[in-house]
């Protein structure tokens, strides 16, 4: 039977091929003026191995019109529209965390994007060798594509709130901080690349993305000062105390500072300290150097809300938090005494 005026088109091509038939639609009109008629843009839905499938994709495309050029678009086609808006909102260390995440799914990239199912995500997932926290990153990024996807109608359905859930981390491991014996075997082996990134992180405080984050033109010799934070709203662009004990590993690297002060990415620090861990026959994650200054600062009696204010902790106490102005010299007081 004839198909009805304005329904789309479905015929045949022409030699051997493993899906022979076409299935077009009319998705727009442009004039030819030397005609002096109207011609119809014809856009094409896909290519099918036989007609009465073929036909019930045209019918489904009538039932439920949608953008074609949207349902044609890749995996790494939506990442690149999704995080040109998203980038501008979030900071640079977590903009690596979601590059690091995308990197991993190179089996989706060129997947279209309507076409990735459950399996696909989970297949990523589960063939991945890397940490929970970096699958964690993984998932996330998927949510948020799903979220953007069904916005724009590009996708029908979140496959990604259907994935298996990510373990969560091990909230009841007891946290090790560094002990005397080990912080003087990180000064005796000064030697090796990145040990003083690892003493900046015990006498400072900072996460370990903040570490790597730290832009040297918001550092002050003079005053003794750096600025730096992500995170939260009380640990963004925060003022933390250079310790007397760290103030000639700053100046180094200053000296060879590029775009950040130690010139290298949270993961390739995360690399360099599992190395010198092993090296120094040392057991520590790259989070215990600030759990370490914060165990320290409490041992040396350092005033709570300065603590709070040096490592980026909210303050509850309404009248503290709002009234009292720490001024830095009162600062540098208190984080000098660890020692």
């Amino acid at each position: 039977m004839k198909l009805p005026n304005g329904y789309g088109q479905v015929y045949k091509l022409k030699g051997k091929r493993r899906r022979p038939w076409i299935v077009r639609v009319t998705t727009d009109w442009e004039v030819d003026t030397e005609k002096g008629i109207y011609k119809p843009i014809l856009s094409t839905i896909g290519y099918f191995e036989k007609r009465d499938v073929a036909l019930q994709a045209l019918a489904d495309y009538n039932q439920n019109p949608y953008d074609i050029d949207a349902s044609k678009i890749t995996f790494s086609e939506l990442y690149e529209k999704w995080s040109k808006e998203h980038f501008e909102k979030i900071s640079d260390s977590r903009i690596r965390g979601t590059r690091s995440a995308y990197s991993k799914c190179i089996l989706l990239h060129n997947m279209k994007f309507k076409d990735i199912k459950a399996a696909h995500l989970e297949g990523v997932l589960n063939n991945c060798t890397v940490g929970q926290a970096t699958k964690q990153h993984i998932k996330s990024l998927f949510n948020q594509l799903y979220k953007y996807a069904m916005k724009n109608d590009i996708a029908k359905k979140d496959y990604s709130a259907l994935i298996n859930p990510i373990g969560k981390y091990d909230r009841e491991k007891k946290i090790e901080i560094f002990t005397e014996e080990e912080i003087q075997k990180l000064w005796n082996n000064l030697h090796i690349e990145n040990v003083d990134i690892i003493l900046i992180g015990i006498y400072s405080g900072w996460r370990p993305s903040e570490l790597t984050d730290l832009d040297p033109n918001n550092i002050s010799l003079e005053n003794g000062t750096m600025l730096g934070g992500i995170k939260t709203d009380s640990g963004i662009d925060r003022i933390v105390p250079i310790h007397n004990k760290i103030i000639s590993l700053i100046q180094n690297r200053l000296n060879t500072a590029h775009a950040t002060l130690f010139g290298i990415n949270y993961e390739q620090y995360r690399y360099s300290y599992k190395k010198i861990m092993k090296a120094l026959d040392i057991q520590h994650n790259p989070h215990e150097t600030r759990h370490t200054f914060i165990s320290r600062a409490k041992e040396a009696r350092v005033d709570e809300y300065c603590l709070k204010l040096i490592v980026g902790h909210a303050i509850a106490d309404l009248t503290e938090r709002v009234y009292t102005h720490r001024q830095i010299e009162q600062l540098k007081d208190e984080i000098n005494k660890i020692q």
